[in-house]
Parts: C-alpha cells; sequence; structure tokens
C-alpha cells in the first residue's frame, strides 16, 4: 500500500500566517516558488462550521495549485493526517519576519 503523504504549509501574506495542508508539494516550475497542489480541507458533513476554516477555503476554491513566493514560506511539515486550515493576524513583536526584498538580484557584471 503507497504512502499517503500530508503537508502542513504555514506562510506569509499581507500581514497574516496562513497554514494550509496539501498532499503535494515542490519547488514547482517557476524560479522562487513553491508549488502547492492538491489543498485539503474538513469535511462538510459535520454540523459545526469553523468561520476561519470556510474563509480560506472560499479563498482557494476552485484552485488546482499555488505558487507561493519562496520568501513568504515559514515552515512547511509533513504530518500524519491534516488539521483545520487558518488565518491568524501576524502579532506585532512576534519573532515572525519575513526575508527583505528582493531576495533574487542580477549577478554581478550583467545589466538589468
Amino acid at each position: 500500500m503507497a504512502t499517503s503523504h500530508i503537508f502542513r504549509i504555514m506562510f506569509v501574506n499581507q500581514g497574516k500566517v496562513y497554514e494550509v495542508y496539501a498532499r503535494k508539494v515542490s519547488h514547482g516550475e517557476l524560479f522562487g516558488f513553491i508549488e502547492v497542489e492538491e489543498l485539503l480541507f474538513g469535511e462538510r458533513a459535520s454540523v459545526v462550521l469553523d468561520p476561519a476554516e470556510e474563509r480560506i477555503k472560499g479563498e482557494f476554491s476552485g484552485v488546482k495549485r499555488t505558487f507561493l513566493p519562496m520568501h513568504s514560506i515559514l515552515r512547511i511539515d509533513e504530518v500524519k493526517k491534516h488539521g483545520a486550515a487558518k488565518i491568524t493576524v501576524l502579532e506585532a513583536g512576534a519573532n515572525v519576519a519575513q526575508f527583505p526584498l528582493p531576495m533574487y538580484s542580477t549577478p554581478p557584471g550583467e545589466k538589468k
């Protein structure tokens, strides 16, 4: 039986920390981006709905795969099962920071 991988991806977007779950994560075809495919969300069978998960689910509805800038990724973990996707506000003074932009520059000697 093939092992099914589930990844938890945490990234920063517009001052918020997103936590999503997906089955496939790779370096992608675009330079400087991480490719995330097959996003996982909770089942709608439950009576109790989580508004935070519904908001992120709506934001990614219809998305087959997404490309996240490498500098916005906080961490990627392989987990045994997926949890609830969520968006949290990045608190002032938190120990989380993005790399300064631009991350990739033109090598010395090349014209821009």
